[in-house]
């Protein structure tokens, strides 16, 4: 069989989407080739770029036949920029490749065929629905801050004043905000010499209140200007509800630091997922497309029932953005929570609510849950755990204990089906409804809901 080399052009037809968005294609040895902006049925040329053990990269030099479902990337600077990896497929096509990729993960990894797969509930904006954006700084050949996102695989910035998946408030900020400074002398933070001052702009919008708060991330408090720049701000931009420092002088790819300075306005904005309403600061954990986490705890809601008499766990709670929104659903919600600066939003939204059948525990979710389920007789308990799924200490916890329903939301399906393959030999699969939080992006919500067998 021939052999792939390094730097040759060769043709390859598309025939899958790995979960990364990358095309798959298989050379004439069988390896698997992943390239990128391709999409199934694409017949394309190549040039290999990395050759690893069992798999190899190419990167795609010129499409000579279009598989179905492909369409024009609107964005001007997509083709460099990694911040989306889908906008060349039409939207009814992104959404059938992202439901065939849980089943995938799900018959491999979880070992699981016999559930109820639903068709995934789509944005009705698939344009302009993020309400955070996280923009890294830099230096245009004219020595001016500008900002973007990072180029596909690297660490170079790709400058987007404009992105078409943000909010449409956050891209004027940014542009404002630019503007503003670029009129004092400002470094820009170097991630090679770790000098600099500015590192981000964090913008954070309410999508239901058009509130919007900017985080402005400093490597350290020598930041002379920025009073002044922060009331200019606040005059030019009404919808501005407040301008916050973060220092963070970490060599780290975590965007914040523990430190919080607020320069104008207030810390926090309000914004709500239906009637219920969260107060939002910088550093709060809160779904990124407000409309579609409605769905998302819609159909956590429906999975629970109509037994308001239930007892409920929510595991992983953060800001007790679930446990809030189902509190006049059912009798009684134990969220639990690590954070503590999370558990004090937490507590915060509770009281702006009125709602008084929520109780915040600050610790562990493998600490706190065997604590609970000791003391009271808990019919569900909804996990949303980080991307690395849940702890094995839970897991067994789990498999112990007798939970009438489990209801687990994911935004990593290949750990979520790594869990449900840990807690099949006790718990059924019955469904799992996938939420699109993230149009144009791979990434996808996924909602399973499991009942205690026999």
């Amino acid at each position: 069989m021939p052999i792939l080399r390094k730097g040759e052009i060769k043709t390859f037809r598309i025939e899958d989407l790995a979960h990364g968005g990358d095309g798959v294609a298989r050379a004439e040895n069988g390896m698997a080739v992943f390239i990128s902006l391709t999409l199934p049925g694409d017949l394309v040329k190549a040039k290999i770029t990395k050759i690893k053990k069992d798999y190899a990269f190419a990167k795609l030099i010129e499409v000579v036949e279009a598989g179905e479902g492909r369409t024009k990337a609107p964005c001007p600077v997509y083709n460099e920029c990694g911040g989306c990896q889908l906008q060349h497929i039409n939207y009814k096509k992104e959404l059938e490749f992202k439901k065939n990729n849980i089943k995938q993960l799900i018959n491999r990894i979880a070992e699981i065929e016999d559930f109820k797969l639903r068709d995934v509930l789509a944005a009705d904006d698939d344009f302009r629905y993020r309400n955070k954006a996280q923009f890294p700084l830099a230096l245009n050949e004219d020595d001016q801050i500008t900002a973007g996102f990072y180029k596909r695989g690297s660490h170079d910035i790709v400058p987007n004043h404009n992105c078409l998946i943000q909010h449409p408030l956050i891209n004027r900020i940014l542009r404002i905000t630019l503007k503003e400074l670029n009129k004092f002398q400002i470094s820009v933070y170097n991630e090679n010499t770790l000098q600099g001052l500015l590192r981000h702009l964090v913008i954070r919008v309410g999508t239901c209140t058009n509130q919007a708060l900017l985080v402005m991330v400093t490597n350290g408090d020598d930041f002379i200007d920025k009073n002044l720049i922060a009331r200019t701000l606040m005059r030019k931009i009404p919808e501005l509800k407040g301008v916050v420092q973060n220092i963070n002088n970490q060599n780290t790819n975590v965007i914040f630091g523990k430190e919080d300075i607020l320069l104008a306005g207030e810390n926090k904005i309000t914004e709500y997922i239906g009637k219920t309403g969260y107060l939002i600061s910088a550093r709060s954990f809160f779904q990124v497309n407000t409309m579609q986490a409605q769905k998302l705890y819609d159909t956590a809601a429906d999975y629970i029932g109509d037994d308001h008499g239930a007892r409920v766990v929510d595991a992983f709670s953060g800001t007790g953005s679930i446990a809030l929104y189902l509190a006049d659903r059912v009798e009684k919600v134990y969220a639990v929570e690590s954070l503590k600066a999370a558990v004090k939003d937490a507590r915060a939204n509770a009281e702006l609510n009125n709602i008084n059948n929520v109780d915040f525990e600050l610790g562990l979710v493998e600490d706190k849950l065997p604590e609970i389920i000791e003391r009271d007789q808990i019919d569900s308990i909804i996990f949303d755990p980080p991307r690395k799924g849940l702890d094995e200490k839970t897991i067994q916890l789990l498999l112990a204990n007798e939970i009438k329903k489990i209801i687990y939301i994911s935004c990593n399906p290949a750990t979520q089906a790594r869990d449900l393959k840990s807690l099949k030999e006790k718990y059924r699969l019955l469904e799992i409804q996938p939420v699109d939080l993230f149009p144009q992006t791979y990434h996808i919500e996924s909602v399973a809901l499991l009942e205690l067998k026999n």
